[in-house]
Formats: C-alpha cells, sequence, structure tokens
C-alpha cells in the first residue's frame, strides 16, 4: 500500500519517477499545469506529445485516458498526462475523473515507476469543485501499489481540501 502525501508546492519541482499533466486532448500544451509543465520540461515533452498525435493519439487524448513522454528537463523521469473532465452540474463526470487518477497509477506502474506527484486534476478552468475532486482523487488511489503518491496542490484552499481527513 502506498503512502500518500499532500504537498503545498509546485509540480514542476517534484522529485519523484512520474509527474501528472492535466493535460488538454490536444496533448500540445496549455495553460495551468499543463502550460507550467511543457514550460519548465522544456521541447523534449513537446516533441513527445507530438509524436503520439502523429501516432495512435492522433485524435487527442480522451477524458480519462493516459498516456506517457519523456519528462525533459524536470526533475522526473517520465511526466504521464491524463486529460480530466470538465465538471458538469447536471451530469454525473466523477468517473471519468477517477479514471484519470487510476490510468495514470497504470501507465506509472507499467513503466517500472515506485513514486508519482498528481495536481487537483480538474479542478482549474475545468471548474471541478475542489473538496469533490479531493475526495475522488483520494479515493481513486488508496489501493495503489506505488511506493509514493504525491498530491501537488498550488495553494492553500486546494491542500486544506485534499489534506482534510
Amino acid at each position: 500500500m502506498a503512502t500518500i502525501e499532500y504537498v503545498l508546492g509546485d509540480i514542476t519541482e517534484q522529485e519523484v519517477d512520474v509527474i501528472v499533466n492535466a493535460a488538454n486532448s490536444s496533448l500540445l500544451g496549455g495553460g495551468g499545469v499543463d502550460g507550467a509543465i511543457h514550460r519548465k520540461g522544456g521541447p523534449e515533452i513537446l516533441a513527445d506529445c507530438r509524436k503520439l498525435r502523429a501516432g495512435h493519439y492522433g485524435g487527442g487524448l480522451k477524458t480519462g485516458q493516459a498516456v506517457a513522454t519523456t519528462a525533459g528537463k524536470l526533475k522526473a523521469r517520465w511526466v504521464v498526462h491524463t486529460v480530466g473532465p470538465v465538471w458538469s452540474a447536471t451530469e454525473d463526470r466523477s468517473p471519468l475523473l477517477a479514471d484519470c487518477h487510476r490510468n495514470a497509477l497504470r501507465v506509472a506502474a507499467d513503466l517500472g515507476a515506485r513514486t508519482i506527484a498528481f495536481p487537483a486534476i480538474s479542478t482549474g478552468i475545468y471548474r471541478w469543485p475542489i473538496e469533490d475532486a479531493a475526495r475522488i482523487a483520494r479515493a481513486a488511489v488508496e489501493d495503489s501499489e506505488l511506493d509514493l503518491i504525491r498530491f501537488v496542490l498550488f495553494d492553500q484552499r486546494s491542500y486544506d481540501a485534499f489534506a482534510r481527513p
């Protein structure tokens, strides 16, 4: 069973095997966590993403799926990209948000990773309420076989929501 940690900080600074990117479906960079990872990781990440788009992921990455690339200049070995769902008041998309976490863990394990860092997926421009996202994320990772799962939260409100028992 994995150790689960919650830290207030910058996900691009984490020294783990895998950093999870809250990517957009194009895999070609964007804002928020996605933009920060691409900027700090350098052009190697974008080059790998373009190769994915030229192959199996020509139509982009579907919501809830996950795929790995190099981590470029980041301290991690790999970036696992996953596309979170946009929050909806009229449709329960919770299973898709849980899939983001479970599929990222599966891809990480397939790579041989033992440690992983997650951001608060879908809580930025996709507007998922932070308390609900925290509950879903914690439940999705609780049975992982990795050694360490770290949630890296950008602000105090997010940290408080995730770290709350």
